[in-house]
């Protein structure tokens, strides 16, 4: 069995042979159809209380013959396919259910691709989506990643206003795994920045790691924005970012990605 999302980063769904991408992407259709497609929560932490709050909704293919294929890899599959959009719809009907019957002041997260904001309609027809669910646009949070480099800024922040509009909180989210254009913060209706696991491996560390993340949580201050912290694996990456001001935080010192049923459980437990 090959267990893709667990390659390291240099690894890509790129990197494996030609015919078993190919039939990656043949059959990904299929298992949309199939409910091989599941949603995994990673649960979101309040730094201040130690509560759990919220979790991000991820997204894993169980694969009948590869096994577990990690949202990164399956994204990067969906996106020769030209299924993203639909991959991206089906995660987030799934997420809006399982979650239905979480305590009411606990949170979602849901991941946004930047081929979704790219199509005109999108903010309506997300809105319309949440509308039909359980959850209320002000217990979602929308997050999006530096990809929209790719695309229209512009057009972007203007379907994010809308959402942002309805009463969603939108995330800018693995920031600074790649490169940082503070371009986001002046014209997107930011709420929440999410630092990237890259920039808080070292701090407890690392003088010059602790700098940046100063700078970065003086510069969100001043924007009156949250941070998020993602890959928090340690006490002492914990204790670090709880004295410098970050608001939330997720990783595997609280807990890996957990199935919907133990997600609940989670839930039901700290409400």
């Amino acid at each position: 069995m090959v267990d893709i999302p667990y390659l390291p980063r240099s690894m890509r769904a790129g990197d494996l042979p030609e015919a078993v991408a190919r039939s990656l992407e043949a059959y990904l259709l299929t298992a949309l159809g199939k409910d091989e497609i599941q949603v995994l929560f990673q649960p979101q932490v309040s730094t201040a209380t130690g509560q759990v709050t919220g979790a991000e909704a991820l997204a894993r293919w169980h694969h009948p013959s590869l096994g577990k294929v990690g949202a990164r890899d399956l994204f990067a599959i969906a996106e020769k396919a030209s299924l993203v959009a639909p991959l991206s719809r089906h995660i987030v009907a799934k997420a809006l259910d399982q979650a239905a019957e979480w305590p009411q002041d606990m949170r979602l997260s849901l991941n946004i691709t930047p081929e979704e904001l790219a199509e005109g309609i999108f903010a309506q027809s997300f809105i319309e989506v949440v509308e039909r669910s359980q959850f209320t646009p002000d217990r979602l949070t929308l997050e999006i990643t530096e990809d929209i480099l790719l695309t229209d800024l512009e057009f972007a922040a203007t379907a994010l206003g809308t959402l942002h509009d309805a009463g969603f909180r939108i995330a800018l989210d693995d920031f600074g795994a790649g490169f940082c254009n503070f371009r986001y913060l002046k014209l997107l209706p930011l709420d929440v920045v999410k630092l990237d696991r890259s920039m808080v491996e070292g701090i407890a560390s690392d003088t010059r790691d602790l700098e940046v993340l100063r700078a970065i949580v003086a510069l969100c201050r001043a924007l009156d924005l949250d941070i998020v912290a993602e890959g928090i694996e340690s006490q002492e990456l914990l204790d670090v970012i709880a004295a410098e001001g970050c608001a939330m935080w997720q990783g595997f010192l609280r807990s890996a990605p957990i199935a919907p049923d133990a997600m609940l459980k989670l839930a039901r437990s700290t409400a």
